[in-house]
């Protein structure tokens, strides 16, 4: 697991190479450090992809804080940063440089040779707010700055599940900067509801006092920070003396609260709903590549996709019942309400909507909403069926569109990929090639599809369909998420080729297909079923 909080580094050798595009930037902004800082040694570099896979990192050793310029803007020539004002433009990239001299100025301290692991992890996670409270405390006008930068600095995923380590980053991370007066209560009302419904309010009282202990440590005092880092171990329940690296996030747990709530407090941040924010997050991360080949669907493919769609249909209302319906006229019972509604609506001069007679008449029976998202192996040994998929990835999702259905497509490898996503009706058929080198992602798949169609949630009719040889990388953390969608009601349909070795996952409907079109048959077949079922 990489550091949740990697903007100090004493590792040099992935410091970014200079941009001369940029390169206006780091002269202008390495000119105006010293006033951040009153330190006259510093470079400031600012490049796409500077920052060691951070927004921005501070090197002690070379004397350098790198900033990622995608984290600025889109162009160089957004603003000239020669001018006062450029900063107000660029409020995130400039507070990621105030981040950055808040621990030139104050980050003197290193842990001391053979600290566990955990300890320096803690240790970094504590001086992110007593670094910038110590900023704030000589400069306070920088607060503003700082405040933009949360965004940046704090970032979906650092607390993909609900265990007291992962309450605890974000208590370090979000809850100490309110001590440290960077944000305010009112901030993190949410996130300090979360944190406290994982790990209690004492556990809580008694993190604090620690980073509030921290805030008043020394800028070189080494041994205090790793004291403290000690505690806060303690206090959750670690031996660091023991368990000395850092906890991984269990890869079969689904995240909870507290990402839900993460999540929910950075899309505030930015003024997005979370709707939205979790959108941008979506086609950031889990956009097709543009190099996939795409064409225009043919007659076959919509035709299938209107024949999919009439089945549904027929599953939808097989099997009338009584029921009772609205009407304009009698026979019926009169509805007095409606009637009176659309006697108004006449009075009005418009056309009456409203029905005020009632009769008992045959019914299609209700039938939730069928949630069917499609997990694609897109690795070299499913070659044979990446194209068949594509093409019944576009069927799937016409077919749903036009009835009461949602599906989205999914392909997991080296990377997870959203071919369609829910609600989604493409105008082109795009191509996924099988050429990933492992099926790492499949954890991350199933929980993307859970994220996006609400697969524990017994509301909906649930069915996800998997086409793989089961041959996962770690196939213990998806038995834990299969089961968990087993016990929750989601039935799990696994397709696995003929002619491949396969693996056979428990909790799971496993069928043996012939060959690709056998697969997509089996889908469309398990889809009517459910929906005919329930």
């Amino acid at each position: 697991m990489s550091p949740s909080n990697p903007h100090r580094r004493t590792n040099t050798t992935k410091t970014a190479p200079p941009d001369p595009d940029w390169q206006p930037w780091s002269d202008a902004w390495t000119k105006h450090v010293p006033t951040l800082t009153g330190r006259t040694d510093l470079h400031v570099h600012i490049a796409p992809g500077a920052g060691g896979g951070a927004p921005e990192c501070f090197y002690p050793a070379l004397r350098r804080i790198e900033i990622d310029a995608r984290y600025i803007a889109g162009t160089p020539d957004v603003a000239d940063p020669r001018r006062a004002g450029h900063k107000k433009l660029v409020p995130t990239g400039y507070g990621l440089l105030v981040h950055g001299a808040a621990h030139a100025a104050h980050s003197w301290w290193e842990a001391p040779p053979g600290t566990p692991p955990i300890l320096t992890e803690v240790g970094e996670l504590l001086e992110e707010s007593r670094a910038e409270g110590r900023q704030r405390g000589r400069r306070r006008g920088d607060r503003r700055w700082l405040r933009h930068t949360i965004n940046a600095v704090v970032h979906p995923g650092i607390a993909p599940v609900d265990d007291l380590w992962h309450a605890g980053v974000l208590a370090a991370l979000l809850l100490a900067r309110v001590d440290a007066r960077i944000l305010t209560s009112k901030d993190v009302r949410s996130i300090r509801a979360a944190v406290t419904a994982v790990v209690g309010r004492p556990r809580l009282r008694q993190l604090r006092e620690v980073w509030k202990q921290s805030h008043l440590v020394d800028d070189t005092d080494a041994n205090a920070m790793i004291k403290l880092a000690r505690r806060w171990c303690e206090i959750l329940g670690i031996d660091p003396d023991r368990d000395q690296l850092v906890p991984v996030a269990d890869a079969g747990a689904f995240a909870g609260r507290l990402d839900q709530t993460l999540t929910d407090f950075l899309a505030a941040t930015v003024g997005l709903t979370p709707g939205d924010y979790r959108a941008q997050i979506l086609k950031r991360r889990h956009n097709p590549p543009s190099d996939w080949a795409r064409n225009d669907p043919t007659a076959e493919q919509q035709a299938a996709a209107r024949q999919l769609a009439e089945r549904i249909q027929r599953a939808r209302t097989r099997n009338p019942e009584p029921g009772l319906r609205g009407a304009l006229l009698p026979p019926g019972r009169l509805r007095t309400r409606h009637a009176i509604a659309a006697d108004a609506q006449i009075a009005a001069g418009q056309t009456p909507t409203a029905q005020p007679w009632q009769h008992r008449t045959q019914l299609p029976p209700p039938k939730p909403t069928l949630h069917m998202p499609i997990l694609v192996d897109l690795s070299f040994s499913m070659g044979a069926y990446a194209a068949e998929l594509s093409s019944a990835a576009w069927i799937f999702a016409h077919a749903a569109r036009r009835r009461e259905a949602v599906t989205a497509t999914i392909g997991f490898g080296d990377r997870t990929t959203m071919l369609i996503p829910p609600h989604a009706r493409p105008q082109q058929v795009l191509h996924m090639p099988a050429d990933g080198f492992s099926t790492s992602t499949f954890g991350e798949a199933v929980k993307l599809a859970d994220q996006l169609l609400d697969l524990r949630q017994g509301r909906t009719l649930r069915l996800l369909a998997v086409v793989s040889d089961g041959l996962l990388d770690d196939r213990d953390a998806g038995q834990k998420l299969i089961t968990t969608l087993h016990r929750a009601g989601c039935a799990v349909l696994w397709l696995q080729p003929k002619g491949l070795t396969s693996h056979t996952f428990e909790h799971t409907t496993t069928i043996t297909v012939a060959d690709p079109v056998d697969a997509v048959a089996r889908i469309a077949d398990a889809a009517v079923t459910a929906i005919e079922n329930t």
